[in-house]
């Protein structure tokens, strides 16, 4: 199968523009409250180049139900993750965009892991998919990644302790055979990473490949970069390879894999656009600011171009040392609370170009 990290500039942009054109016009056309916003901003429907395409801040699904299809045919909800009390979005899926999110996660990921599955441990507690129709973007991702292994082993118990007994026996059970290990980033410093150190357990997990990603914002807090977080986990638990990826609820499928050289890519399926964060011009490569991130994938909702509350940069474009083509890019974090408020009342009526 051909990689999704090969289509160079020209071609990748002229095929991403018509779907993401085909889309915009779709939910005009079955999305009251998107066709209401794009009329309001006078935004064409048509776009020239990628920065062109009409974009939604992502905040409005935490605001809105926002769904282009009828809700009879919506199959699954995800929300994002949001601490008591706050807003989560809510995702709306039908089984087309469903299945599609799926295909296209098995795609960006092959390079990585190719099409064998792999023995799997999910650095996670079970209960998080307890209710199958709704779920949290954690519960989403591990959904997703579940495809990729076999013999799901689930790290933590409900109480979020290690399972250290039924970790060395799974270990020990598929030794000498490459192990995948799926979690969010944060979870995996605080409850698999300290809590080793803090009970003294000996854990290796050998010849084994980590995909990662969420919770920056808690290990910057913490002064742990992805250079000390790569380095300690090495040395502490044996993990041998490690890929963090860019992703959220509100484009699943379309995740951004950290590569060899520790760039985030942008597959054929997806882009990034760097914007400034007062006026949203696109900004030049290698200058910081909001990312907005494009996907083919979303048809049961308008979410196939969303600026984020993300700061990043866009380090370079079919040129990285991996091979991979496609821009890639880097994540400094959120913006500042009093900057995404200014950004809030800069923002009139839904739709930005």
């Amino acid at each position: 199968m051909t990689s999704p990290y090969h289509l160079e500039k020209t071609q990748k942009s002229l095929q991403l523009l018509d779907k993401l054109n085909e889309l915009t016009h779709w939910h005009f056309e079955n999305n009251d409250q998107y066709r209401a916003m794009i009329e309001k901003s006078g935004t064409k429907l048509e776009a020239k180049t990628l920065e062109e395409v009409p974009f939604l801040p992502v905040q409005l699904f935490k605001l809105m139900d926002l769904v282009s299809v009828p809700k009879e045919q919506v199959v699954k909800v995800l929300t994002s993750s949001g601490t008591t009390g706050q807003q989560v979005s809510k995702i709306f899926l039908d089984k087309e965009t469903s299945v599609a999110q799926t295909k296209t996660l098995v795609e960006v990921m092959k390079p990585l892991l190719g099409g064998k599955r792999l023995p799997m441990i999910i650095l996670d507690t079970k209960s998080v998919l307890k209710n199958r129709n709704s779920f949290s973007a954690r519960g989403a991702g591990i959904l997703g990644f579940a495809n990729f292994g076999r013999k799901h082993f689930y790290a933590l118990n409900d109480d979020m302790s290690l399972d250290v007994e039924g970790l060395q026996a799974f270990l020990e059970e598929y030794k000498g055979q490459r192990r995948l290990l799926f979690g969010f980033t944060f979870m995996i410093w605080q409850y698999i990473y300290k809590e080793s150190i803090k009970q003294g357990f000996d854990i290796n997990f050998g010849d084994s490949i980590l995909i990662h990603g969420g919770g920056w914002k808690k290990l910057k807090d913490e002064a742990v970069d992805a250079q000390t977080f790569n380095r300690l986990l090495k040395e502490q638990l044996g993990i041998q390879e490690l890929h963090n990826y860019y992703g959220m609820v509100e484009q699943v499928g379309s995740i951004f894999v950290e590569c060899s050289e520790g760039h985030l890519h942008a597959p054929q399926f997806a882009d990034v656009i760097i914007r400034d964060p007062i006026e949203f011009t696109p900004l030049p490569y290698y200058t910081q600011g909001l990312i907005q991130v494009l996907s083919e994938l979303p048809k049961s909702y308008p979410g196939h171009s969303l600026l984020t509350e993300d700061l990043g940069t866009i380090l370079g474009e079919d040129d990285c040392a991996c091979g991979w083509k496609g821009k890639y890019f880097n994540v400094a974090g959120r913006i500042p609370k009093a900057e995404l408020r200014g950004c809030s009342d800069t923002f009139q009526g839904g739709i930005m170009r």
